[in-house]
């Protein structure tokens, strides 16, 4: 097996499709998840891990979907999640046959924790398993990652032999877990050193890092593992992922943007070379920010770094003054570096088609006709309300109007909500069901959202609890569009809804039949002999 030459850059693995994905109540479809897989190519991510095949039907149908229309010639690598099992890698290379460019991504545990209590196996078995298994998934694609899970945790000298066979075996790419977070950076650096020093045949193979964010230090230990390195980094959109998440792409991208003097002598450049660290196309990073948080009904924490709505305001008077003399005072990155619209008035409820069509391609949405006919309209109904319109409320139309919709799902004909401090909170629904019939109902409630949704309830009959409702205002003034989201939790399923509205009870009305909705189609979909498919949940890397 020949050396393998090493990136002169960072290759951005993202798993937002699939590790995201088991952030509790993040369940996507087959729809939302191929537009995110598209968004992901457009944003320049090298690979995809679209999901764990074998999971289920779905996930299946969703990685071979995305295989086949993302996974093209010259696109990003699709990737599949399989465990050392054989009906695992199966699985995976089938749904990835489509793809131009497949990867198999095979782990198991190493950790003596792990050993002892989860797979109940000693490490001699583990290392036949690894040479096996790697060595099964190569015979069908010819780029195969190997990831020992719980690797910080792991006796190092097994850990070395683990990745020796692994490497003897095929694998193409070595990714080193902290499955539980529980690294710091500098240990990060040190683990990575000693494996350089004692893995023989290194040198073959491209070295990855995938980190968890339990002890909030997922980014800082990605970028340790860089500076000593590490060149291919896992992580996710807005960090999302199991348990507190994962590092957060737009976290590492910008650090390697911002910092690059810094960074580029770990990558043997001058220290002032303006060559990008990685592929990213930076100013995507915040739309594929709001795709992701509005398909999993995630919203962004206000201080979220570079994503989050406070990421560049400033209301200290001493930084406004800063801001105003000079931006760099209080800003290290312009807000255009990741596409971040200012604020500022462009249209309004004269403005015409073609102007509307205009100012959302500056925004960088390229829309269908259907697409651009149904967020106009609905642009005009706004603006009627609204004396200004700003680029966050024609962002949120076209989230609203351009979301996965529901075929044969049921519609909002009428929402009518009587309140006040000396009345019975009621509403008045009508909708129209899924097989075309009109049903009406009016419900007393605590307040006119709760009234709202008992009277939906009714009528749609479909068994749901309400596990989260949040309100968030798009721009501020008196007639700012507020949007809604929902999460409705079905047996152990959680199902999500967003709409955007001036009045926040029709926004509410909205935000909670899409999530009917889902909740609808998803158990059109369930065959009886589904469970079946669906593997035992582990903790994955």
């Amino acid at each position: 097996m020949s050396i393998r030459p090493q990136p002169d850059r960072v290759i951005i693995f993202d798993t937002t499709l699939r590790d995201g994905e088991q952030s509790p109540g993040a369940t996507l479809n087959v729809e939302e998840k191929l537009a995110i897989a598209h968004q992901l190519a457009v944003l320049g991510v090298d690979v995809i891990e679209a999901g764990f095949a074998v999971a289920s039907p779905g996930d299946f149908e969703a990685v071979r979907t995305i295989a086949q229309q993302v996974g093209v010639a010259g696109g990003p690598i699709i990737c599949s999640l399989a465990r050392a099992v054989r009906q695992d890698i199966q699985a995976a290379a089938e749904a990835l046959q489509p793809a131009a460019h497949p990867r198999i991504h095979t782990m198991i545990s190493t950790s003596d924790i792990h050993l002892n209590y989860q797979l109940k196996k000693s490490r001699s078995e583990v290392l036949a398993i690894v040479e096996e298994m790697v060595a099964y998934a190569k015979s069908f694609v010819d780029d195969v990652e190997f990831s020992p899970m719980d690797a910080s945790r792991t006796d190092p000298e097994f850990l070395y032999q683990v990745l020796e066979r692994a490497i003897a075996s095929g694998a193409t790419t070595i990714n080193i877990p902290d499955t539980v977070g529980y690294c710091t950076p500098k240990e990060m650096g040190v683990l990575i050193q000693s494996i350089q020093e004692n893995v023989p045949n290194l040198d073959r193979v491209i070295l990855s890092v995938h980190t968890q964010n339990d002890l909030g230090l997922a980014t800082a230990n990605a970028l340790a593992a860089i500076e000593n390195g590490v060149r291919q980094v896992e992580c996710t959109i807005n960090g999302i992922g199991e348990r507190a998440g994962n590092a957060a792409l737009e976290e590492i991208v910008m650090a390697l943007q911002v910092r690059k003097p810094y960074y580029n002598p770990y990558f043997g450049r001058p220290v002032d070379s303006d060559a990008p660290l990685t592929n990213i196309k930076t100013q995507e990073i915040y739309k594929t920010s709001c795709l992701v948080s509005q398909f999993t009904g995630m919203l962004i924490q206000p201080n979220k770094a570079i994503v989050g709505a406070n990421a560049f305001a400033h209301e200290s008077g001493i930084h406004q003054d800063g801001i105003l003399k000079h931006r760099q005072t209080y800003e290290i990155m312009e807000a255009a570096s990741i596409g971040l619209p200012e604020n500022r008035i462009v249209l309004g409820k004269h403005s015409g088609r073609n102007a509307f069509r205009t100012r959302l391609q500056e925004l960088g949405f390229h829309l269908s006709e259907a697409d651009l006919n149904k967020a106009f309209n609905r642009f005009k109904e706004i603006a009627d309300k609204k004396k200004e319109m700003s680029d966050w409320d024609l962002e949120a139309i076209v989230r609203d109007e351009t979301q996965i919709q529901v075929d044969a799902g049921f519609r909002l004909e009428h929402v009518q909500v009587i309140c006040g401090d000396c009345t019975c909170p009621t509403a008045t629904i009508t909708l129209v069901t899924p097989d075309g019939k009109i049903l009406t109902n009016a419900t007393v409630g605590t307040g006119p959202v709760d009234a709202v949704y008992q009277a939906m309830n009714r009528l749609v009959q479909i068994p749901n609890q309400l596990v989260e409702f949040s309100v968030q205002s798009v721009t501020a003034g008196i007639d700012a569009l507020g949007t809604v989201t929902v999460r409705l939790q079905h047996q152990e399923q959680i199902f999500s809804g967003q709409a955007s509205d001036t009045d926040i009870v029709v926004a509410a009305a909205y935000a909670y039949l899409n999530a009917l909705n889902r909740l609808y189609r998803y158990l059109q979909r369930q065959p009886k002999s589904s469970q079946a498919h669906i593997v035992e949940s582990v903790p994955f890397l």
